[in-house]
């Protein structure tokens, strides 16, 4: 897993971001250009080749980047939603999910030997804070439907859908989204009380 950028100005006030792209995505991805246009500069970008990486190992890098570059928000898209997510539930922090694909194993796009693994890593959502999480998708992604399913489990205030929108980025106001979503973060959420954990029944 490559890194594509570090950040410009380690003084650089302002959070500092994990990008996760999505399948066969670009690590300078419409997420990437929209925070860089809102004025985000802290952004950690890797280029992951989801065919060739074992999930363990994708999850586990993903990770060891946001320790290492002490990473406030993780920002996922697609198949990057997935992992961002499952980071969230695991380390109890603020994620935004962009037409977010929640049940990889049921796609066809990855090899059969992943699915047990995407299972178990699913697993984890039930542990999800849903006052961590906020989450745009298009109502007509052509890739990954109605996003029904990430409604359910996700749907909060902050849940988006966005009338003509597709799978891809660049079709959703992204820039206006994560403008709203980082003043939530940076003025509400930190005086909040605890919110439970996803119910597992949903799951």
């Amino acid at each position: 897993m490559r890194v594509y950028d570090h950040f410009p100005n380690p003084d650089c006030k302002g959070y500092k971001i994990l990008n996760i792209h999505g399948y066969h995505g670009s690590p300078k991805n419409s997420v990437y250009t929209a925070l860089h246009e809102i004025g985000c500069e802290n952004i950690i970008s890797p280029s992951i080749d989801y065919d060739s990486e074992e999930p363990s190992n994708i999850i586990g890098t993903l990770n060891m980047l946001r320790v290492q570059y002490k990473a406030d928000m993780i920002i996922g898209t697609s198949l990057g939603g997935f992992y961002a997510a499952v980071l969230s539930a695991r380390h109890d922090l603020p994620v935004m999910l962009v037409n977010p694909c929640l049940t990889p194993f049921l796609l066809d796009i990855l090899s059969d030997f992943k699915t047990r693994p995407l299972v178990k890593l699913f697993g984890e959502l039930a542990k999800i804070d849903s006052s961590n999480v906020s989450c745009i998708v298009g109502d007509d992604d052509e890739v990954l439907g109605n996003h029904a399913f990430a409604e359910k489990l996700l749907g909060n205030s902050r849940f988006r859908r966005i009338e003509g929108g597709k799978h891809s980025g660049a079709t959703l106001p992204l820039k206006a989204y994560f403008s709203e979503m980082l003043d939530y973060y940076t003025n509400t959420l930190p005086f909040r009380d605890d919110a439970p954990s996803i119910s597992p029944d949903i799951l």
